[in-house]
């Protein structure tokens, strides 16, 4: 066994952006963060900021979803049920998150969003794939499980 693999892999928590080390047999058994508790490896989407964001897509070794989205967007409203489904189906080997690029408009440039909803996939600091619109979650699912290899 390799020393990083060890030491486990690194996560973000999404609620307070401290970077915690899991060791990956324990992704599925509902690790918490070191510093706040909360939930690493949560089995619905969690709301993040852009700090958190920025953080996470750097750091994470888990691949991490990120829902782009805004409340005033129809389709978006109709996208939060599958991506919460799909979130679900993939607990304990990927990470959904959400992000109102309404509250967060320099998300759009950063991410070169130029309509929501959008899914980006990220996966040790880069991106590793993105898909717009909306979107069944077996879709998803299948999706997400083909970007990052799950």
């Amino acid at each position: 066994m390799s020393g990083a693999a060890r030491m486990g892999l690194k996560l973000t928590c999404l609620h307070c952006g401290q970077t915690n080390r899991v060791p990956e047999e324990r992704l599925s058994a509902g690790p918490k963060c070191g510093t706040c508790e909360a939930s690493l490896m949560a089995a619905k989407p969690v709301e993040i900021s852009l700090d958190i964001l920025r953080k996470a897509q750097a750091t994470d070794e888990v691949p991490l979803i990120v829902d782009f989205w805004a409340a005033w967007c129809g389709p978006c409203r109709m996208m939060a049920p599958e991506f919460a489904k799909a979130a679900e189906m993939l607990k304990g080997r990927v990470r959904f998150a959400k992000l109102d690029t309404e509250a967060y408009p320099a998300a759009g440039a950063r991410y070169g969003i130029r309509g929501i909803p959008l899914l980006i996939a990220f996966r040790k600091g880069r991106e590793i794939g993105r898909r717009a619109g909306v979107t069944p979650a077996g879709e998803i699912a299948a999706w997400v499980a083909a970007e990052a290899r799950t």
